[in-house]
């Protein structure tokens, strides 16, 4: 997420009521999470297993929970709680904003492309980006920021930017991570009914050019799904997951998180994607193999009752 202007670390710092390491000036360009972050970005890190990887990532500033050396070049932002003013921060250049439409549920500040038709009681919201020659069915719900491009169908029901399912464990309960992020989908992808698609935290979470969704596909926050990819219905992909081109996901697969399916894989119905696969091959199965390679396992598990009664014969 960048932020509509440069900000210094002393104004950083005053929204935050932190102390911080480095000059009053040093410039402030946005925040992310650490797998997208860039230079002038800050990153957050509240556990000492990940200090070194935070202080070494492409972020120049690093709000953290404790006092350390500063690298180079870098500066700190020293919190108590380094989620909580990450949310803060969230909170500050991405508010939320009350439903204040211009035209029934359109807000004003939305641009709709050129011969581009949205069915009754579609919402869309602050900011959104809506290319030429798009069809947004009824009851479709689009959130703050997204952005979608020409020739895009989104079926009823579905639902584009909602929250990431990102949560910390503290005493009390679950302290939700707030989001910035956005969704952006491309030229002509087709979305099918009761899809949802989560916004990135503070980064996209993006569909490539040509790829199709069917119906009831959940999609997690800051994946990146690649073009031409067809992904079939009750597929359930977690947060932070790349999916390459011309991918194919049949019906009821799920995947762990932050895994990366290969260019051309394809995955059959009801696989558990538990880790990377590379591309140009078919995958079966949880845990996930091969498809060549699990269905010889299941003909072998078959043989196991003639082999028994085989063995029993020979008994004395």
């Amino acid at each position: 997420m960048k932020f509509p202007t440069t900000f210094s670390l002393k104004q950083i710092a005053e929204i935050i009521g932190c102390t911080y390491v480095g000059a009053d000036e040093f410039p402030v360009f946005g925040m992310n999470e650490i797998h997208v972050v860039e230079n002038g970005d800050i990153v957050f890190v509240d556990h000492p297993k990940y200090y070194d990887k935070a202080l070494n990532s492409k972020a120049t500033i690093i709000l953290i929970n404790k006092e350390v050396s500063c690298p180079e070049g870098k500066a700190l932002l020293i919190s108590d709680d380094p989620f909580r003013d990450f949310n803060t921060l969230t909170t500050f250049f991405k508010p939320f904003k009350p439903f204040k439409p211009a035209n029934n549920t359109i807000f004003d500040s939305a641009i709709i492309g050129k011969n581009t038709i949205i069915q009754p009681n579609s919402f869309i919201g602050h900011n959104v980006e809506i290319g030429d020659n798009c069809i947004i069915h009824s009851n479709v719900s689009i959130y703050d920021n997204c952005v979608i491009g020409n020739g895009v169908t989104i079926h009823a029901g579905s639902i584009l930017g909602g929250d990431a399912f990102y949560y910390k464990n503290r005493a009390e309960g679950y302290d939700k991570l707030l989001s910035g992020g956005r969704v952006v989908i491309k030229n002509n992808v087709d979305i099918g009914a009761l899809c949802t698609i989560d916004k990135g935290v503070t980064g996209d979470t993006t569909i490539g050019a040509g790829t199709k969704l069917d119906n009831q596909v959940h999609v997690g926050h800051d994946t990146i799904i690649g073009e031409k990819c067809l992904i079939a219905s009750q597929t359930g992909i977690a947060g932070c997951v790349i999916i390459e081109d011309e991918v194919t996901l049949w019906g009821q697969v799920g995947t762990n998180s932050g895994i990366t399916i290969g260019k051309k894989a394809v995955i059959m119905g009801q696989t558990g994607v538990t880790k990377s696969v590379a591309g140009g091959k078919s995958y079966f199965g949880t845990p996930i193999e091969e498809s060549r390679e699990k269905l010889k396992q299941l003909a072998y598990v078959k043989k196991i009752p003639e082999l028994i009664k085989r063995m029993d014969a020979k008994l004395p």
